[in-house]
């Protein structure tokens, strides 16, 4: 894509976030996007690929859960998506991506929809996403630091432990870990 085309879709995609997101949801999507573009220029990626990935990762994230669960069984997604927003809004807004914004390149849409579980043999740009979603300069949360600290040695590194907390956080909740996010962490970790 063009640098003129490039600008054209991202002031669309900026027209279309401002008016679906809340304001810190945007700030967030913000700083997942600059954060995705610096750590695709360390790692030779296409950075209109990282931003246009991480401008739409969260476009699904607002829409409620009603809207959400007719988008689920309007796409035949798996049932276990069901009333469950952190699962099924990255596979809605890789849906949405191509839909709305005719977006076709298949690793911008796996990025879009892993963003969230991760995936076993994740590519670098996937990977820059996942990271950038989990560790951007406005997240706060127990186990944030030592994540960055990891993604600063490596890629699979800070994915490794992303992977670790969130499986560890979703045991102590009691709740169900989605497969995608398992295979992930047995892959980097044979890796």
């Amino acid at each position: 894509m063009d640098s003129t085309e490039f600008e054209k879709l991202k002031i669309r995609l900026n027209e279309y976030l401002d008016n679906s997101l809340k304001a810190t949801r945007m700030a967030h999507t913000k700083s997942v996007a600059e954060f995705a573009v610096k750590m695709a220029k360390q790692y030779g990626v296409d950075e209109q690929k990282a931003e246009i990935a991480a401008l739409l990762h969260d476009m699904a994230r607002n829409i409620g859960i009603p809207a959400m669960n007719m988008y689920i069984r309007h796409l035949g997604l798996p049932e276990r998506y069901l009333d469950n927003m952190n699962l099924a809004h990255g596979k809605i807004a890789r849906e949405l991506a191509r839909s709305e914004f005719g977006i076709e390149d298949e690793e911008i849409l796996d990025a879009i929809s892993y963003h969230t579980t991760g995936r076993a043999g994740m590519s670098l740009l996937e990977k820059i996403i996942f990271l950038a979603d989990a560790i951007e300069p406005l997240r706060d949360y127990n186990g944030v630091d030592r994540i960055r600290a990891k993604a600063d040695e490596s890629l699979d590194a800070g994915c490794l432990e992303s992977l670790h907390g969130t499986i560890e956080f979703l045991k102590k909740k009691g709740v169900y870990i989605d497969e995608d996010t398992l295979e992930a962490y047995e892959f980097l970790k044979k890796e």
